[in-house]
C-alpha cells in the first residue's frame, strides 16, 4: 500500500514526496522541481512513479540509489527503461549495468535545484547519501538511505563477505561517515531515510519516517556516542542474523533482473483445482497460502505453507523460503492474487507460476485431500493448561525476555528450520506467538514435517494475558527442553 506523507512545497516550485510502503518500512522520494524531476530509492512496482510524473506532467531525469538494496528489489531498472532516466550511484559502486557512478560532493541540477552526492560508506561501501539544496542555495534536506535512520542507524553487517572486512571495521568506516558528512550538516535540515520502524535493515528505528537533523542529534543513540569505540560497540550489540534472502536481492539490484511485467504474467496464470497437484509435483513449486490464520487453520491443501497476505508478508517469505529462484504456487482469496505475486516480487521471489484459480473452495469442492490445524481460544488453554504442560513460544527472543509463561519454551519463528528437527512429537505441546500470525506460519511448517501433536492459541500471548490466569516472567527460562 502506498500513501504519501510530508509533501513540502517550496515558492510552488519543489515538491518533495516521501511514498511510504508500511509493509517494507520502506519510503521512496519523489522530487520535482521546474519540468524535471528525480526519484530515490524506488520500488519494484513503478507505476505509482509513471503515474505521478503523468499527473505533474514532468519529465524524470535521474534515479537515485542510495545503494545495492537488500530487503527489497529495487525498480530502477524497469523506471529507466520507460522513461529514460539515467540510473545514479554513489562512489565505488559497480553495477552490471549502465549507470552513472557518481563522484564524492558531485552536483546534479533538477529543474532549479541541486543534488549534491555525499558519499557515507560503512552500511555497504557505496552506501550514499543525497543533500537536496534548494532554488535558494539552502541545504534543505538529506536522502540517507541505510545510512541513517531515526533512531538509529543501518546495520553495518551485511557487506562483509563483499569486502572482506569484518562488520567491525565498517562499523568504523560508518561512523568515521557520519561524523565528516552528516553530524556537521545544519540541524534545520530534514532527515528523509528509507526505512522506519519494522525493517531488519536497523534494531532501534523510530515509528516516525521524518525528522530533523537537529533532533537525530539530540536523541539518535548512535550519534550520541563519546568515540569510535564506543560506537561500534553500540552499533553491534544485539544485532540478530540477516534474513536469508537479503543477499539474493543484493545480487539481483546489482546484476538485473527479469521486468516486472514479465513476472506477473507468469504469476497470474489460474490453476484449476483438477491440475493443481500435479503441477505441484512436475514444477517442485512450494505452495504458499495466503490467506488468514483463522481461515488457513480450518481447511488447507496439505503441506501448503500459510504466510497471510494481510501481515508482514513479503518479509516473513523472504525469510522462511531460502532460496528467491524456489518455484511458488499461490493460495488465495479471490481477487488478491495481483497483490501477493506483486509483494512477492518486491523481496525478489519472481518464480510465482499460477495460483489456484477458485482457490481453496475449489479445491475442496474437488473432492481433494484437505488438512487442518487444531486452534483453541486463550480461554480454552487457560482451562487445558496443566504445570506439566509444554509451551511454545515463537516470539522473537526479546519479546519473550520482555514477558513470557512460565517454563514456556522459546523457540523463534525465523529459526525454525534449525529447531524443528529437535522437536519430539510423541509429546503434545502447545504453540503461540504474540497474536497468532507467526503461530500459525509455525504450525503450518511442522505439520509440513508431520509434526501434528500441538494445539495453536488464537490471539498468542496478547490474549493470553487477558485471562490472568498464567505466571508470567521477564527472564529466560531455562528449565524446560524440548
Amino acid at each position: 500500500m502506498y500513501f504519501s506523507k510530508n509533501i513540502k512545497l517550496l515558492h510552488h516550485i519543489m515538491k518533495v514526496e516521501q511514498i511510504y510502503t508500511g509493509c517494507l518500512a520502506q519510503g521512496a522520494y519523489y522530487i520535482v522541481s521546474g519540468n524535471e524531476a528525480v526519484i530515490i530509492d524506488p520500488l519494484r512496482e513503478i507505476k505509482p512513479y509513471l503515474d505521478r510524473l503523468d499527473k505533474d506532467q514532468v519529465t524524470l531525469k535521474y534515479i537515485f540509489e542510495t545503494h545495492f538494496h537488500a530487503d527489497f528489489v529495487s525498480g530502477h531498472l524497469d523506471l529507466s527503461k520507460k522513461t529514460g532516466a539515467s540510473i545514479v550511484y554513489g562512489p565505488t559502486a559497480q553495477p552490471e549495468f549502465e549507470a552513472i557512478i557518481a563522484e564524492d560532493y558531485q552536483i546534479f541540477d533538477i529543474g532549479n535545484i541541486k543534488i549534491k552526492v555525499l558519499h557515507t560508506p560503512g552500511h555497504t561501501m557505496e552506501s550514499t547519501t543525497y543533500l537536496l539544496i534548494d532554488e535558494n542555495g539552502v541545504e534543505n534536506a538529506i536522502f540517507t538511505g541505510d545510512t541513517l535512520f531515526l533512531g538509529d542507524v543501518g546495520r553495518p553487517d551485511l557487506a562483509q563477505k563483499a569486502t572482506n572486512l569484518t562488520q567491525e571495521d565498517l562499523a568504523g568506516i560508518l561512523y568515521d561517515s557520519l561524523q565528516s558528512k552528516i553530524m556537521p550538516l545544519d540541524d534545520s535540515i530534514t532527515v528523509y531515510p528509507a526505512h522506519g520502524a519494522g525493517s531488519a535493515c536497523g534494531k532501534n528505528m523510530q515509528k516516525e519516517t521524518v525528522d530533523i537533523l537537529g533532533n537525530q542529534k539530540r536523541t539518535n543513540y548512535a550519534l550520541n556516542q563519546p568515540d569510535k569505540e564506543s560506537f561500534i560497540k553500540e552499533v553491534l550489540d544485539g544485532l540478530t542474523a540477516p534474513p536469508k534472502y537479503f543477499g539474493m536481492n543484493v545480487a539481483m539490484n546489482k546484476g538485473g533482473y527479469e521486468s516486472l511485467d514479465t513476472v506477473m504474467d507468469k504469476g497470474l496464470t489460474a490453476i484449476p483445482a483438477e491440475d493443481f497437484e500435479t503441477y505441484a509435483e512436475e514444477t517442485g513449486a512450494l505452495i504458499l497460502d495466503t490467506r488468514s490464520a483463522a481461515e488457513f487453520h480450518k481447511g488447507f491443501i496439505p503441506n501448503s505453507i500459510n504466510i497471510g497476505l494481510k501481515g508482514d508478508f513479503a518479509p516473513w517469505v523472504g525469510t522462511l523460503i531460502v532460496d528467491v529462484k524456489h518455484p511458488l504456487l499461490l493460495v488465495v482469496d479471490e481477487g488478491t492474487e495481483e497483490e501477493a505475486i506483486m509483494r512477492l516480487s518486491r523481496v525478489g521471489f519472481d518464480n510465482v507460476q499460477g495460483y489456484l484459480k477458485g482457490g481453496f473452495e475449489a479445491w475442496k469442492n474437488s473432492g481433494k485431500e484437505t488438512d487442518d490445524v487444531k486452534r483453541i481460544s486463550a480461554t480454552e488453554f487457560a482451562e487445558l493448561f496443566t504445570e506439566n504442560s509444554t509451551v511454545i513460544d515463537v516470539r522473537k527472543i526479546s519479546e519473550y525476555t520482555a514477558e513470557h509463561i512460565d517454563n514456556a519454551c522459546n523457540r523463534p519463528l525465523d529459526l525454525i528450520s534449525d529447531w524443528v528437527k529437535t522437536i519430539d512429537d510423541s509429546e503434545h505441546f502447545f504453540l503461540h506467538c504474540a497474536g497468532g500470525y507467526r503461530s500459525m506460519i509455525a504450525a503450518s511448517i511442522l505439520n509440513s514435517h508431520g509434526i501434528r501433536n500441538f494445539t495453536e492459541i488464537d490471539g498468542g500471548f496478547s490474549a493470553i494475558k487477558k485471562t490472568e490466569k498464567f505466571p508470567t516472567t521477564n527472564f529466560a527460562c531455562q528449565s524446560k527442553t524440548l
